[in-house]
């Protein structure tokens, strides 16, 4: 969704009266209190007299509704006419009278003001894709229907809200006392109008997903404003001038917490972090079962789980303590799937894993068919998502067509934990030695992993030597980062004793924007504040298990990430794959590692260095962008001086950037994706919280300026699925600003993704698209990030049903047709690239 800048509207006029139907509605104008009502009587009184009883006409005027409280009134239509015409206070673009008209018509005796309200609602949202402005009308309706769900129930204020809670026993005692000690002060901060910043999309996903709820009755007993300060105050440290400018944040959209800390803050088991990161079981029952059991209280509270699995051995290994043979790796995770499914975050969000196998493993094979609709359903996994964790030796392989080995992890149990020169030496030795389960082509095994992709979009491209090589939690031996988390963002430091977590952010860039520039000061602040609260989840967070303790503790890791990118460049009128939007995403990317690194630098001079900062790299000095000989950060005096400080002082974080999926928080703050372009000018998001159309409010501003804005327009719009490139009335600039993701070169994404990876100290999550995927395209652009230095990619989203999916419809010959087809298009795109049609 796209932002408003609402700042001269939020505080004109009155707040958004609470109901349709509130006791304390103003006096209606003149002209509808006079022209509704004749109308609605003429109706009536012109029914024609029949000898015989005929049903009267619905008359307002003689019905009554049924308030929260449970009393009844005598309908006065006026009153939801009145109370839409507030609402659309400075939308120009609306027509209140037609909302109201619509939810009038919705009428009949005995009707509920909620049901009222909420087709007023409903209406409002319907009429987003003809004129965006009524997803602004829609959730100011919302936002009044939620004030009146909370004040009825005697929640008249913050303080109020948090004591009921409290004493439900949702709320901890620690936020309980804060806030009672500072009632006024917090009280007096709520700014009620700034809720007017919300797009319709954004709040209804807060209310419905978002918002503490009564236990029973299922009533919110938190507004938005509320829900905002709640978190503050959680996070803040205990002081009151941190946790209003968190508030600042939070409320304004300039930044949002990752969901589990906003589901959770200040609970009573506040399980704030985002991801967690599990080493493989070691071969053994015990082990295996342990790793179960870890990664189901780990999702119970709303964590997302990246899980290594190299370390099991492959199928037919032999077991010595039965003298029989191992089933390998698809039973186990057939189990570890049924497992995801059953814990469903409390209810809150589908549980969600991602299994990482490295592709020397002698089941690698079966392990890119979990996802497959066809086959053995015993031998498919649904829920569970799959990424290969791939070393440069295979790449290169692939390169020079060479052959590749898969082996028993019994046999070479060393492999999982070397990585670079180590790993190549250990794997050309074992070859050597005859250790081999099997051997195959290189090409055809990762044609193998590109027609997995092409038909799931799963089993995600990540770079072990890469992640490695470039971690501050590397430098020392026996420190290796074995896979990433379920969105491919975060590279930390796993074993026996530690899981990876990670506490997740992200800045909204749109709201950077000032004046027709980016303000690169307003950034810095909004820096320095999101790493002194992401540092604090550190201390409060519950952790299910106690190797989660150990590791946060022992590297304090956050990831600080960015949404809105796409905004900045809509906003600043730049194509995406222009040199002025990568000159401008990586100079944003390298200010924010730039004051991350200096507020975690300040917090350990006055509280210490991470207990782990003698085992990381930048004890040395050494920064990310060191190891990208590309990179020119700017002002090279100042990151000399940080870099001499960081020596001196420490960190108080050993990784603090990740840009991470934002799907949800995005939503809310009313901003495009992360990092990613937008997918359509006009489209329908379907979500946990429901259907809602999206449109493109800044080509709609572009166009109407143009006098452009018009039926026929926004017909061909949709009858181009979104895509504004066949329509020659809208000028070729325009065309070109507002391409979709289907109509950018992927290469473009690829390009800012390294430019940008120089200033990110973890990863981010990259999704690559391709309407119709080929296998000569996959190839090539697999190959292609790999050598940017890119260290993990996420998602291939494609379009409709490709014809790659198609031709898996039916196994047997088919399927190996299909494969002899996408080995030869790996071999066209790596030897001739510049000759072969399917890879331009």
């Amino acid at each position: 969704m796209q932002p408003l800048d609402t700042a001269t509207r939020e505080r004109s006029g009155a707040r958004v009266e609470s109901s349709a139907f509130s006791a304390a509605a103003a006096t209606a104008p003149a002209s509808t209190s006079e022209t509704l009502m004749p109308v609605l009587q003429e109706q009536h009184q012109a029914a024609p007299a029949e000898p015989f009883a005929l049903t009267p006409p619905h008359n307002p005027g003689q019905m009554r509704v049924t308030k929260r409280n449970g009393g009844q009134e005598t309908v006065d239509v006026n009153k939801i006419v009145r109370a839409v015409t507030r609402s659309a206070d400075g939308l120009h673009a609306v027509d209140p009278l037609r909302v109201a008209l619509k939810t009038i018509g919705g009428l009949y005796d005995g009707a509920t003001t909620q049901e009222l309200d909420q087709l007023s609602i409903r209406t409002a949202a319907a009429l987003t894709a003809e004129e965006p402005e009524y997803g602004q009308l829609a959730a100011r309706l919302l936002g009044a229907y939620i004030d009146k769900e909370v004040s009825g129930q005697e929640i008249q204020s913050f303080s109020q809200s948090i004591a009921r809670g409290a004493e439900l026993g949702i709320l901890n005692e620690r936020l309980r006392d804060f806030v009672a000690a500072n009632a006024r002060k917090l009280n007096d901060a709520i700014d009620p109008l700034v809720t007017r910043r919300f797009e319709y999309f954004g709040l209804r996903t807060v209310y419905d997903r978002y918002l503490l709820r009564h236990p029973q009755q299922r009533h919110v007993i938190e507004t938005p404003q509320y829900f905002f300060m709640r978190i503050a105050c959680a996070l803040g440290g205990n002081e009151i001038g941190e946790t209003l400018e968190l508030y600042r944040l939070l409320s304004s959209l300039e930044y949002i917490a990752s969901s589990p800390t906003l589901f959770n803050a200040g609970t009573a088991h506040e399980q704030l972090s985002s991801c967690f990161l599990l080493d493989s079981p070691t071969d053994s029952l015990e082990s295996i079962y342990d790793k179960y059991a870890d990664v189901a209280k780990l999702s119970k509270f709303a964590g997302g789980i990246g899980l290594a699995w190299s370390r099991v051995r492959s199928r037919g290994s032999l077991i010595k303590g039965t003298n029989g043979h191992s089933n390998g790796l698809v039973p186990w995770l057939k189990t570890l799937d049924a497992s995801v499914a059953a814990v469903n975050q409390g209810g809150k969000r589908k549980g969600a894993a991602c299994v990482y196998l490295e592709p020397w493993h002698a089941d690698i094979e079966e392990f890119l068919e979990l996802r497959d609709n066809t086959g053995d359903e015993a031998r498919r996994t649904h829920n569970l998502n799959l990424a290969n964790w791939i070393p440069d030796e295979f790449m290169r392989r692939v390169e020079t067509d060479g052959d590749w080995s898969l082996f028993d992890p019994k046999i070479v149990p060393h492999f999982v934990d070397s990585w670079g020169e180590a790993f190549e030496r250990a794997y050309s030795e074992a070859e050597a030695n005859g250790l081999a389960a099997k051997k195959v082509k290189a090409r055809e095994l990762y044609a193998r992993m590109l027609r997995t992709l092409a038909q799931t979009g799963n089993g995600w491209m990540t770079f072990k030597d890469r992640s490695n090589a470039t971690s501050n939690q590397t430098a020392k031996a026996g420190n290796v980062i074995h896979l990433s988390n379920l969105c491919t963002e975060i590279l930390e430091v796993t074993n026996a004793g530690e899981t990876a977590v990670c506490n997740l952010g992200s800045i909204n860039l749109s709201r950077h924007v000032v004046d027709g520039a980016f303000d690169f000061d307003k950034l810095a602040a909004t820096t320095r504040t999101a790493v002194r609260q992401l540092d604090r989840v550190i201390d409060l967070n519950f952790y299910p298990i106690d190797t989660a303790a150990t590791a946060n503790r022992k590297w304090r890791p956050v990831g600080l990430g960015v949404m809105g990118l796409q905004d900045v460049f809509f906003k600043l009128r730049l194509p995406f794959d222009s040199a002025e939007a990568l000159e401008l995403s990586t100079r944003i990317a390298e200010e924010i590692y730039f004051h991350a690194l200096s507020q975690s630098n300040e917090l350990a001079m006055e509280h210490g260095a991470h207990p782990g900062f003698a085992e990381s790299r930048a004890a040395n000095g050494e920064l990310q962008f060191d190891y990208w000989p590309s990179a020119k950060p700017h002002d090279g005096a100042r990151w000399n001086a940080l870099r001499e400080s960081i020596k001196a002082n420490g960190l108080r974080n050993s990784l603090l950037i990740a840009i991470a999926p934002t799907a949800t928080i995005a939503s809310i703050a009313g901003c495009y994706e992360c990092i990613e372009p937008q997918v359509s000018n006009l489209f329908k998001r379907e979500t946990l919280s429901g259907d809602f159309l999206v449109v493109n409010r800044y080509l709609v501003d572009e166009l109407k300026t143009l006098g452009l804005w018009t039926s026929e327009i926004r017909d061909a719009i949709k009858l181009a699925e979104g895509s504004i490139q066949g329509i020659a009335a809208i000028p070729e600039r325009l065309r070109q600003i507002y391409r979709t993701v289907w109509e950018l070169p992927q290469k473009a994404l690829i390009d800012l993704g390294a430019a940008r990876g120089a200033y990110i100290d973890q990863s981010q999550s990259l999704n690559l698209f391709m309407e119709n995927p080929n296998i000569g395209q996959l190839s090539s652009m697999y190959m292609y990030a790999w050598k940017s230095g890119i260290k993990t990619t996420y998602y291939l989203r494609s379009r409709p049903a490709t014809k790659i999916a198609k031709t898996t419809v039916s196994a047997g010959k088919t399927a190996v047709a299909d494969q002899e087809k996408a080995n030869a298009a790996v071999f066209c795109s790596l030897e001739n690239p510049e000759y072969c049609e399917a890879c331009q």
